[in-house]
């Protein structure tokens, strides 16, 4: 009497291989992504109502009642074209036109060569005059614009 132990490789077929993907893993992960986004979605979509400011990026053009003050290479500052003696003298001028209503803005156009000293002692003139609207011009970055 024998005994046959292991296939032997008789090719009767008894082997049959699963060529098939179990999708089970996968089902069970897609199941528990649908959780937490319905979880989450609502969370998300509550928020308070508001009306959110649009961006503007608008160039601004020089207005007549604006003030443009120039400081050159040199440190000497200018109203307009004027040359301004010193610093006292322009907080004087400046006085006389922040009591205008609408108050002027100064719009400072300092060489890119000064020294950062005169365009602060320019700054703090338009401060002990009293003006609020106090701002810079710039170049605009090469290739901006169209």
């Amino acid at each position: 009497m024998a005994m046959q132990v292991g296939t032997g490789g008789s090719g009767d077929g008894d082997e049959q291989f699963n060529n098939t993907i179990n999708t089970t893993p996968m089902v069970d992960v897609m199941l528990v992504l649908l959780i937490i986004f319905m979880i989450t979605v609502p969370v998300i979509t509550q928020t308070i109502k508001l009306e959110l400011p649009v961006e503007r990026n608008i160039p601004l053009m020089t207005k007549p009642e604006n003030i443009t003050i120039a400081v050159n290479r040199d440190g000497d500052v200018f109203w307009g074209t004027e040359r301004i003696p010193d610093i006292e003298a322009l907080v004087n001028r400046l006085k006389v036109e922040s009591i205008k209503e609408p108050q002027p803005e100064v719009h400072i156009r300092g060489d890119q060569g000064v020294r950062y000293e005169a365009v602060g002692r320019v700054v703090v003139a338009c401060q002990r005059a009293g003006i609020f609207k106090v701002g810079f011009i710039t170049e605009p970055p090469a290739g901006a614009g169209g």
